[in-house]
């Protein structure tokens, strides 16, 4: 059995307010967000391969970090689409063509830098003993919802409740055949936020997997900032043993 990732980087990152190129090229340290994800992966001894899915006008540039960051488990680049679930498609697609119904896919988002060793052991670990994994983390804030007039009306027990994240994992045949049904039905695939409230729709039991809390999506500039502390505090550690 194999596992390979599938890293869906195709979006813009307006939400970011850069202006000369996507949130997942942004630079720390001299090296680009996607390059610290791609890697937490290349370094994992039980990944097999690597899909990066990518804006098409970027795919170049994304080989040459490959090659300059000597990324062998990156197996294929291939284009995204219009939306994040016709991006994720498309890199399963590309996955199929080299691995089979019963290997392990891990879908992850490619500004997720954060993402640690524990927790891909931990996704793959699910998937084979239960057939599912979604990385989730506790609740901490007070969870509210609206009413129909703007005002609070109902408050949620956030003991009760977790924020899914990434990595989502699945065997590889059993999403696949999913994104097909949704392919299917008139936007259908417009309406799931991610891998697992697609998963969940079409009747597969989810299991979730504990992830730490940094393992945060760089979306918005403060989420830069907060990526450049861990990672700074991380090098710290390693310096000076702490």
């Amino acid at each position: 059995m194999s596992n390979v990732a599938v890293i869906f980087a195709g979006g813009t990152g307006q939400r970011m307010n850069t202006r000369t190129m996507p949130k997942q090229f942004l630079e720390l340290h001299g090296k680009p967000i996607i390059v610290y994800t791609i890697e937490a992966f290349e370094r994992h001894s039980e990944i097999d391969g690597i899909v990066v899915v990518m804006l098409d006008s970027y795919i170049e540039y994304t080989k040459d970090l490959v090659r300059r960051y000597a990324l062998s488990k990156v197996k294929k680049i291939v284009p995204g689409g219009n939306s994040g679930q016709e991006s994720i498609y498309n890199g399963l697609c590309a996955a199929a063509e080299m691995y089979g119904e019963d290997d392990i896919v891990l879908i992850h988002d490619g500004v997720r830098p954060l993402i640690d060793e524990e927790t891909i052991t931990a996704n793959i670990r699910s998937v084979k003993e239960r057939g599912t994994a979604i990385t989730v983390t506790a609740a901490i804030e007070t969870i509210t919802m609206k009413d129909e007039t703007g005002a609070v009306g109902r408050i949620i027990d956030r003991s009760q409740c977790e924020l899914a994240r990434a990595p989502q994992s699945f065997k590889l045949g059993q999403i696949l055949s999913v994104h097909n049904k949704a392919r299917q039905e008139e936007g259908a695939p417009l309406k799931f936020i991610d891998s697992a409230s697609m998963m969940k729709h079409y009747g597969y039991t989810l299991y979730t997997v504990e992830g730490k809390p940094e393992n945060i999506k760089i979306t918005t500039p403060s989420d830069y900032y907060i990526f450049r502390a861990m990672v700074d505090a991380r090098e710290s550690s390693q310096i000076f043993g702490i």
